[in-house]
């Protein structure tokens, strides 16, 4: 079948599409016939060699699409369902068909497309798990570093579902953006905290960074609390600084959650670009340049 990846480790120049055999699913995996499949930063991480992947490999981690054979042990779900989910060892989704994990895998509600299910279970579920690793109770604040951008769209959106207050450090040209999801937006750069203290006066209870660097180091200050600091940018600083990073419940049942979420308008996914898997290329060159605004979804 046709695929879209990489030949081995290195820049773009490594990608390409690849013909490769219709994979079996081993224990506790599903087998899809893909109908959509999300674009991350992790997909041009891993090509450049971040995840262990020598290549060549199919890139592509989670993918939305109709259930075409069951491996061993699999239960609740049955051959034709409609499903999404994460991809075994992040990748294979950019192709015909591709595995997915059934214990990371749920069935997509008729309210809910396969391209806005595709794309929860990277970004929509880093920021789901990042909101339950730091706990905060409704009327409390949070200050997501990078609240334009994939994950922080939607850890902005169900923040604000669960009552909790967002001020969203962001690019100006996302403030508008970052405010119509509920935040408050403030710009990067020398004086954030002034504007972040002005946007919260009655301060900040956590921080979630997708920013890293001195981006993150500056705001860190803004907390007493540094249990409630979490990265996915810079997990070692944020290890350095009293924080950590996102635990991830890759479940079923978070999943579930969030196509429950979508189905009833309290999250949108937030997809603006879907292309044809033969623009595979162009669209990870957006992401990788951080151009992309939204989610990029491709269709084979």
């Amino acid at each position: 079948m046709r695929a879209y990846g990489f030949s081995e480790v290195g820049g773009p120049e490594k990608q390409t599409f690849l013909d490769v055999a219709v994979p079996e699913p081993g224990p506790g995996e599903l087998l899809v016939q893909v109908r959509a499949a999300g674009v991350n930063p992790g997909d041009w991480r891993l090509r450049e060699g971040s995840y262990g992947v020598a290549g060549p490999a199919v890139l592509g981690r989670e993918v939305a699409g109709t259930v075409t054979a069951l491996g061993p042990g699999v239960e609740g779900f049955s051959v034709g369902d409609e499903v999404f989910g994460g991809c075994p060892g992040m990748v294979g989704g950019w192709a015909e068909q591709a595995l997915v994990t059934g214990s990371f895998a749920a069935h997509r509600p008729d309210e809910v497309s396969p391209e806005e299910a595709a794309v929860l279970p990277v970004a929509a579920g880093t920021a789901h798990d990042a909101l339950e690793n730091l706990g905060l109770d409704a009327g409390e604040t949070l200050l997501v570093n990078g609240a334009g951008g994939g994950v922080g769209i939607p850890v902005v959106q169900l923040a604000r579902a669960r009552g909790i207050n967002v001020v969203g450090v962001a690019s100006p040209a996302k403030h508008e953006l970052v405010a119509g999801f509920g935040a408050v937006p403030v710009a990067y750069g020398d004086g954030v905290l002034d504007r972040v203290r002005a946007a919260a006066p009655g301060g900040v209870d956590a921080v979630f960074d997708l920013v890293g660097g001195e981006a993150l180091r500056t705001v860190a200050g803004l907390i007493a609390d540094r249990s409630k600091l979490r990265s996915v940018a810079d997990k070692p600083l944020a290890r350095e600084l009293g924080g950590g990073e996102v635990e991830r419940d890759r479940s079923t049942a978070v999943l579930t959650e969030l196509a429950r979420l979508v189905a009833t308008k309290a999250l949108d996914p937030h997809v603006t670009q879907v292309r044809p898997l033969d623009e595979a290329g162009e669209a990870l060159a957006q992401v990788e340049n951080g151009h992309a605004v939204g989610k990029i979804v491709l269709v084979p």
